[in-house]
């Protein structure tokens, strides 16, 4: 296997895009501070989080009992990720004391052993006894990637010596022989975590326990039928009692496995980690395992958001082509565990086809799971949504069509909060004596190779406009080097000058590689194809037949009340007529929104039988569609995303 990218530290990426900056700024501005107040329960009407509480109470510092869900600590641990993040692009010397602060927290509460968990501590239940449902190693995984993330940003060791001891537990606890825990965790991640923390330390026997946990999930018989939970029938979670072994990706040894079933984002954390392990053995068949199970996902489950798990019971996949658009549950963090699958397939193959989804995603559903004002989060994503029935309708009770302060089970606002502090690991990717460019947000980067290093600034209005710059300036007297640049798959048309000159280069996987001698302020020119355009469903998707989705770039747009009226589902667009771009003030500035010709229903016309033979009257009209990922921003109402088609 070819060596894979990796990608640059985030301190040498200035990240200077008038879109991302929007979001990015929030980061270091409002969310964490936002964050930290809320895991302290400062923040009035909010609900409770508790969980800096647990961790005093584990430690001693207060007396009490355990509140919040068995994994309230992982709220903690993404909040330190993030905040790793955050340190290694900028100094911030209050925000570097809190952190400490909470660091010094999770220490005090660490047993003698290695072992972390509020939740067991305080409860005194025991430990490893509902892998199914403890989250235990779920919890460590967490708290394993805010180690490293923390390490590597600041060199402070305090945080990762305390998890290395945590992973020795683990590895004694759990494993094949004779007296170990032949289990594994009911949530993946702990997993990928593991491979995290051989990568920063070098110790070989946390990618031994990161294969084991993988190779041994789902070998018949099933370990979480042993348990006393199953047995009994007396689950943390009653849901449960519901659930087959496909919910948590047992009901197959692993390497048996061909399609995307369960708990979205338990499926996607579990595949990251194959994919990582698939690299660090040389192991060629479960990479194509890997690559199977994502073409079942992004060809048959994934809605065009780039949003996963079409069912709010279990949270879960369900079957090819099942997409409903107004009940689906499409968490925030699914989306976000398959931008890392992606992303890590992508670093692997130097495939464009796996950046094409991080894209998607990450400009669609994970923008739209916080508010411009980064104090309000969505958890679930829907594509279509009537906030009077949501409200009434039993079956919606998951869908929320405001945007909330937190959440009881709060896992995706400091999920959001780590991906957008570290979205400087998804541009770039370096290969020897090869750059990647993998996304066009505008920034300023240094860049080491194998034989030199060089300055790279990409100049872009990127989705709005599909013209980049992209300035390469050597920073040594070896000059020779690539640059291969992703062309996306949506654009049908593209060109590639050099100092306003055609270049010679050649297409492979989806990126266009350029290897010449550069200069100081060599200009790389790229036009693509960003012009709006209309996208249809397989009709295998029942609820799409018929219907439209407009696009531009990876950019989904949506229709909402606010501009619109009521009955957004009554509009006809006719995708013949032109598509006229515009401005709206009320948005971020610099956002291209559309403007289509159609028609709607005259509901003045309509009356109030329930039944009747006449038919609906339509009126001409001009309808505006806007970036889906700012929907709900401008207040409550209908939207919609797919378009029936006159």
């Amino acid at each position: 296997m070819e060596t894979k990218l990796h990608s640059i530290d985030l301190k040498n990426i200035k990240i200077n895009d008038s879109f991302w900056n929007t979001y990015i700024s929030l980061v270091d501005e409002v969310i964490l501070p936002f964050q930290w107040d809320l895991m302290n329960d400062k923040v009035e009407g909010a609900e409770k989080s508790h969980c800096i509480q647990n961790f005093k109470i584990a430690c001693g510092l207060e007396k009490g009992s355990h509140k919040g869900m068995v994994f309230q600590d992982t709220d903690l641990a993404k909040w330190l990720e993030a905040a790793a993040y955050s340190l290694a692009k900028k100094k911030n010397q209050k925000l570097e004391e809190l952190a400490d602060y909470a660091i010094d927290l999770i220490v005090s509460s660490q047993s003698e052993d290695g072992y972390i968990n509020t939740y067991y501590a305080i409860t005194g239940k025991q430990r490893w006894s509902n892998l199914l449902e403890g989250h235990e190693l779920y919890t460590a995984g967490h708290m394993i990637e805010a180690a490293v993330a923390y390490y590597e940003a600041t060199g402070k060791t305090k945080f990762l010596n305390s998890m290395c001891r945590f992973a020795d537990y683990i590895y004694k606890t759990f494993g094949k022989e004779d007296g170990k825990i032949h289990g594994y965790p009911g949530h993946p991640e702990v997993e990928l975590a593991l491979v995290k923390l051989y990568r920063a330390t070098g110790e070989k026997r946390y990618l031994e326990l990161a294969m084991y946990f993988v190779e041994e999930r789902g070998t018949p018989p099933c370990y979480f039928l042993s348990e006393e939970a199953v047995k009994t029938g007396n689950f943390i979670f009653p849901e449960f009692k519901d659930f087959g072994l496909e919910y948590t990706q047992t009901h197959l040894p692993l390497r048996h496995q061909k399609t995307a079933e369960g708990h979205a984002v338990r499926a996607v954390y579990l595949y990251s980690a194959m994919a990582d392990l698939a690299y660090e053995y040389n192991d060629k068949k479960l990479l194509k395992q890997c690559d199977e199970l994502w073409e079942n996902i992004t060809e048959k489950r994934m809605y065009i958001t780039g949003s996963i798990g079409s069912a709010a019971h279990g949270e879960r996949f369900t079957c090819d082509y099942d997409l409903p658009n107004d009940t689906n549950y499409s968490e925030s963090c699914a989306t976000i565990g398959l931008a890392m699958f992606s992303n890590r397939m992508l670093q692997i193959t130097k495939d464009g086809k796996y950046a094409d989804v991080v894209e998607l995603a990450l400009y669609n559903t994970l923008l739209a799971g916080v508010a411009l004002d980064g104090r309000h989060f969505f958890y679930v994503n829907p594509l279509e949504t009537v906030p009077e029935i949501a409200a009434k309708n039993p079956a919606m009770r998951h869908i929320k069509t405001k945007r909330q302060p937190w959440f009881g089970v709060a896992c995706c606002p400091p999920n959001i909060a780590r991906t957008l502090a570290s979205i400087g690991n998804y541009i770039y990717g370096v290969d020897n004596d090869c750059i990647f460019i993998n996304l066009f947000i505008a920034n300023k980067a240094k860049i080491p190779l194998k034989s030199t290093s060089a300055s790279v600034e990409i100049c872009s209005e990127y989705p709005s406009n599909g013209n980049i710059k992209i300035l390469i300036s050597p920073d040594s007297s070896v000059q020779e080097f690539a640059v291969a640049i992703r062309i996306p798959g949506f654009s049908k048309r593209f060109s590639i000058k050099v100092n306003g000159d055609d270049v010679e280069f050649y297409v492979e996987k989806g990126y266009a590689y350029i290897k010449r001698k550069w200069k100081e302020n060599d200009e790389i020119s790229i036009a693509l194809d960003t012009s709006f355009r209309f996208v249809r469903c397989n009709p295998k998707v029942r609820q799409n037949i018929g219907k439209v989705c407009l696009m531009k770039g990876p950019w989904v747009y949506c229709l909402e009340e606010v501009d619109n009226g009521k009955f957004l589902s009554s509009i006809r667009i006719d995708t013949g007529k032109e598509i006229k771009e515009t401005i709206d003030s009320s948005l971020p500035p610099g956002i291209a929104c559309a403007m289509l010709q159609g028609e709607k229903i005259d509901y003045t016309l309509v009356s109030e039988k329930l039944y009747t033979e006449d038919q609906p009257a339509y009126v001409s009209g001009n309808f505006k569609a806007v970036p889906y990922c700012l929907w709900n921003n401008r207040g409550e109402g209908e939207m919609l995303v797919w378009i029936r088609e006159k």
